[in-house]
């Protein structure tokens, strides 16, 4: 089957289209026919070279992607939730950028069919760890909420999911380039750089309950000084900051529990997802390219038809 594979740990170059063994389902797992994979920031740090603190090791040759949707094309024995031909989408932590991927059940949801299949691709990974991180916030009705990097794809999950739990206000940072598209997810948009802080409390006199961090320490930093209690701030990108400042680590826990909830808000007309930009597998370099500019607003995701 044909990836997008890397055979040393570097910058995108290293994403190259190869030829692969295509994996097989074993008992309770399902093999997926690929139509769209997910892009996210985990999988240019996994390329760069890092491994994550639950893996033992991850050693070249790789075929990164931790999200996907498709058709499933097997599946083990014992698995009686999904028939061949279903529309699904999931997660693994690894294998995604693939023609075909295999995952057990328990980390594969039905697709509903009003959801298009780019955002199902795009859907489970930045989804759920908004989830996991408002959660662990205990965000919940009548908070103040600030999220910075809130135009990314984390962050409009992040900003969606907060105005779905009842908080009454969504701080949401960005450049100016993308205050209309946080206007128009329900986030009151503020300015990154110098005076942070200051801007933040502008706009929420009364004060922020909590806040999420997606672009690493200075806004971290800046959440510590506009929010009280430190157990209501979590970092998804600088954990030795946050153990520096005494705010707690976020601990990855993805599930089909998550996942279904965030696909019912989805069904609901609850969240929204859009699509910054869609690449074919073979440009797999291109699109952590656009990734890692940092600029603009949505999902990136790759697409196998």
């Amino acid at each position: 089957m044909k990836a997008a594979a890397l055979t040393t740990f570097g910058g995108p170059e290293v994403l190259t289209l190869s030829d692969v063994a295509p994996p097989q389902a074993g008992p309770g797992e399902v093999r997926v026919r690929v139509r769209v994979a997910g892009v996210q920031h985990f999988d240019a740090r996994i390329r760069g070279g890092w491994t994550p603190p639950y893996l033992k090791a991850v050693e070249p040759p790789v075929v990164p992607g931790n999200e996907f949707a498709g058709v499933v094309d097997q599946a083990g024995e014992g698995v009686t939730e999904f028939e061949v031909g279903a529309e699904v989408l999931g997660f693994s932590t690894l294998g995604c950028y693939a023609e075909y991927v295999v995952a057990p059940v328990a980390k594969v949801v039905h697709k509903p069919a009003n959801m298009p299949w780019q955002i199902a691709g795009g859907f489970s990974g930045n989804g759920q760890g908004a989830h996991m991180a408002l959660q662990d916030m205990k965000v919940g009705p009548g908070d103040t909420v600030l999220i910075h990097a809130a135009a990314g794809a984390l962050g409009t999950f992040s900003v969606q999911l907060a105005k779905a739990w009842g908080a009454t206000t969504v701080i949401g940072t960005a450049s100016e380039a993308n205050h209309a598209y946080l206007r128009s997810i329900g986030a009151v948009p503020v300015t990154y750089g110098e005076g942070l802080a200051d801007r933040v409390r502008a706009v929420a006199p009364q004060g922020v309950d909590a806040a999420m961090d997606n672009v690493g320490p200075e806004a971290l930093r800046a959440s510590v000084e506009v929010v009280k209690d430190r157990n209501r701030i979590r970092t998804m990108v600088a954990d030795e900051t946050a153990q520096e400042l005494g705010v707690p680590l976020l601990a990855p826990a993805r599930s089909t529990t998550r996942l279904r909830e965030l696909v019912e808000l989805y069904a609901q007309g609850r969240i929204e997802l859009h699509i910054r930009g869609a690449y074919p597998l073979a440009r797999a370099a291109d699109a952590h390219r656009a990734l890692e500019t940092g600029h603009g607003h949505g999902k990136i995701v790759l697409t196998l038809d």
